[in-house]
């Protein structure tokens, strides 16, 4: 379960810009995290609820989640396409020459603090 890894770094990487910038409590953290990430959002949601109290600067912080769509772009016909939709080969030509354009990201988007 990689998901409490990453709570772990998200709760330290708050807690460090909370240091910087000299705020009492964050209220809430928006991460985009790409449907092909890898991440079960509700492991991920319940790993946060059980770690944040560790940090007093997070305890009552809510964690947001927006869900980024994996796409695939097509290098013989240029074509982008849904990822989980349609795998690999792109539906257009039929081609294995595809990559994941975006989708496997997991990006601290937004924090509310106060200060």
């Amino acid at each position: 379960m990689h998901e409490l890894g990453i709570v772990v770094h998200v709760a330290k990487t708050l807690t460090e810009l909370a240091e910087e910038n000299n705020l009492k409590r964050i209220g809430s953290v928006t991460l985009e995290v790409g449907e092909v990430s890898g991440i079960i959002t509700d492991y991920f949601v319940d790993c946060w609820n059980y770690f944040k109290v560790r940090y007093p600067l997070l305890k009552d912080c809510e964690m947001k989640l927006e869900i980024i769509k994996g796409i695939n772009y097509c290098t013989e016909c240029q074509h982008e396409y849904e990822a989980i939709r349609y795998g690999r080969i792109c539906p257009k030509c039929h081609s294995e020459h595809t990559y994941l354009k975006q989708g496997n990201e997991c990006n601290i988007k937004q924090i509310e603090a106060e200060d």
